[in-house]
């Protein structure tokens, strides 16, 4: 028994990449039950102005998170009905760029009302052991989010670089067609001409 509460504190988490092309939106589903905590993490992770349109809506179709052109965020809050949950990524406000969006999405499961009778010390243990998970489940994202920052400033570094090359050849060139350009001038300048 005691092993079955402690699987029903851990969290259940799910990460995804998602490509949200200009003008869609789309949006995913997650079945929760009453009292669940439901935690979302997003980071647009390419494409534009690295923002979207963020919306969360309950059963009843009552939006409860709603944020528009966010480049990354965070959402805890705890479900007070049975049923799916839509978590909606939309693109409208672009009209030729796609967005790369990660986001991971994660539900803790409440406690059983049956739980109360148990034993004390392992009530206890079981809440540290779900408070341990929880914050694993913390870390887990924080580095994914991390890996996605340094992806998108590698790929910034990786471009500026090779602009930096391509205009050091190009003053190079210029340097030397100015340098060719000065010698036939100055050659032409000193040279004798003969009058007959």
């Amino acid at each position: 028994m005691a092993k079955l509460s402690v699987l029903a504190l851990l969290a259940i988490a799910q990460g995804y990449f998602v490509t949200v092309q200009p003008r869609k939106e789309e949006c995913f589903h997650e079945y929760v039950k009453n009292n669940d905590k439901i935690n979302m993490m997003y980071e647009v992770a390419e494409g534009g102005f690295l923002d979207i349109n963020v919306k969360v809506i309950n059963a009843k179709n009552q939006v409860i998170y709603n944020k528009e052109r966010e480049t990354s965020g965070k959402m805890l809050f705890t479900a007070d009905m049975q049923g799916p949950i839509r978590f909606c990524f939309n693109n409208k406000i672009s009209t030729v760029t796609h967005k790369v969006v990660m986001f991971s999405i994660d539900v803790t499961e409440a406690a059983e009302a049956g739980e109360e009778d148990e034993d004390e010390t392992h009530s206890k243990l079981e809440t540290m052991m779900g408070d341990l998970a929880s914050q694993m489940t913390t870390v887990k994202h924080e580095q994914e989010y991390m890996e996605v920052r340094e992806r998108i400033h590698r790929a910034i570094n990786e471009n500026t670089n090779s602009r930096v090359v391509l205009w050091a050849f190009f003053e190079s060139l210029v340097l030397i067609a100015m340098t060719v350009g000065q010698v036939y001038y100055l050659k032409r300048f000193f040279e004798v001409r003969r009058v007959v």
